[in-house]
Order: structure tokens, then sequence, then C-alpha cells
């Protein structure tokens, strides 16, 4: 059963998800618990500060992009959509490192949690239809080493340099 997963996961190809680090649901219980004084206090009708707390965790659950090999899949709080790679022009970066998908029709969609620093990834996962900006994935070439100095420095017996 086990193998059959592998098999499929295989065929699917790579898949990236980019989404929202999980220690924001510690910011929002906290947010819970600071909520709690307020709106459990002596005046009556501050339940409803609860909805921020409950709209946050809703977020952070929700708000995603899939990058596959098929190609991209948004997941925004209030809707879905799937931008297949064949209907992408290019991407385009924000001044806040934030990338948005540009359709064919010049139309800009911004995705989701995916940043500059991501788009290697989206390279690798696109399998190249994407292109890699940053150049990281065009060396499969290890660096080359810099040379040794030529002539080694000699020290004396106490450990420092011989003065000329």
């Amino acid at each position: 059963m086990a193998e059959k997963e592998q098999r499929n996961q295989a065929d699917e190809g790579r898949k990236a998800v980019f989404r929202i680090p999980g220690t924001a649901y510690a910011a929002i219980a906290l947010l819970t618990v600071c909520v709690t004084p307020v709106a459990l206090g002596e005046i009556p009708g501050l339940e409803f500060l609860y909805l921020a707390p409950i709209a946050l965790f809703v977020f952070v659950l929700r708000t995603r992009t899939v990058a596959t090999r098929e190609g991209l899949a948004i997941r925004t709080m209030f809707g879905n959509r799937d931008i297949p790679w064949s209907s992408l022009k290019g991407l385009a970066i924000t001044k806040k490192a934030r990338v948005r998908a540009v359709l064919q029709d010049d139309t800009q969609v911004t995705l989701p949690t995916v940043r500059t620093r991501h788009l290697p990834v989206l390279s690798l996962v696109s399998e190249g239809l994407v292109a890699d900006p940053s150049g990281l994935l065009d060396n499969d070439e290890p660096p080359a080493e810099k040379p040794v100095a030529d002539k080694p420095t000699e020290t004396g017996p106490s450990g420092a340099a011989p003065q000329e």
C-alpha cells in the first residue's frame, strides 16, 4: 500500500506548499487569552471580540499557495484559484519582496505567502517553465576553490612571524 502511494507521488512530480508558519497559532492563542478578560468582564455584549481570534485562525489555516507540475493553486480566506503554468506570462515582484503571477491577459494575481526567496523553488517545481532569476539552479557544478597563497608564512620559535 505504501509503495503504491509513493509511486503516485512520484508520478505527480514535485510539490511546494507556501503557507503562514505554524507559530502564528501561538500568537492567536495569546490574543485569545488577552481578549478574555475584556470579553467576559463587567461590560455585557463584548463577547463579539472573540471574532478577531477566530477570523485570524481561519486566515492562517486557509491562506496558502501550492505549486505543482500542473500549475499554481492559490487559496485565500474566501476563495480558491488554480492557475496552470500555460496561462502564466511571468512573475512580478513588488517592492516588499512579494510575488505576483502575471497572466497572459496582463492581469496580476497575488501569490499569498510567496516571496522572492522562493523563486528557485518555483523554478524547480515548474520544471523550468518559470525561470530562476537568482541563478542558483543554473550551475550544476560546485564552485571552484580559491587558490592557496604561493608562499606560506613562517613562524619563529615563539609563534610570531619573523621580523625583516
